[in-house]
């Protein structure tokens, strides 16, 4: 069964880090650019970063940048959203998607038709 899983969410306190694992199963995520997405209450889903197929060269969004960082685990089939120094406005629901494509390619928020289960990640300050 080709599925997409996050996981890794709880409920830290500001200042805190996180690592968010999103694994595939039934393909190999090698071969995807891979993306993560927020949405927190009452907002709009929020495109965070993408790493790259071929080369792992990765695009990490003004919001986040120099705090979130983006790994690709080949060995575990799994991309890591490592998450450092999270604040109160972190705190949302956290989804990858993989795509066929390269990141500048990647396909808008809007037009992503599919969206796993997520991830909740809370801090509290």
């Amino acid at each position: 069964q080709v599925q997409l899983v996050e996981s890794g969410g709880g409920s830290v306190q500001a200042g805190s880090s996180l690592r968010l694992s999103c694994t595939a199963y039934g393909f190999t995520l090698d071969d995807y650019a891979v993306a993560w997405f927020r949405q927190a209450p009452g907002k709009d889903r929020e495109a965070l970063g993408c790493i790259n197929r071929d080369d792992d060269t990765t695009l990490i969004h003004g919001s986040v940048r120099g705090r979130f960082t983006l790994h690709r685990d080949t060995a575990k089939n799994t991309v890591y959203l490592q998450m450092n120094g999270l604040r109160p406005t972190d705190t949302a629901v956290y989804y990858c998607t993989a795509e066929y494509t390269y990141c500048a390619r990647y396909t808008s928020i809007a037009e992503i038709g599919h969206w796993g289960q997520g991830t909740q990640v809370t801090v509290s300050s």
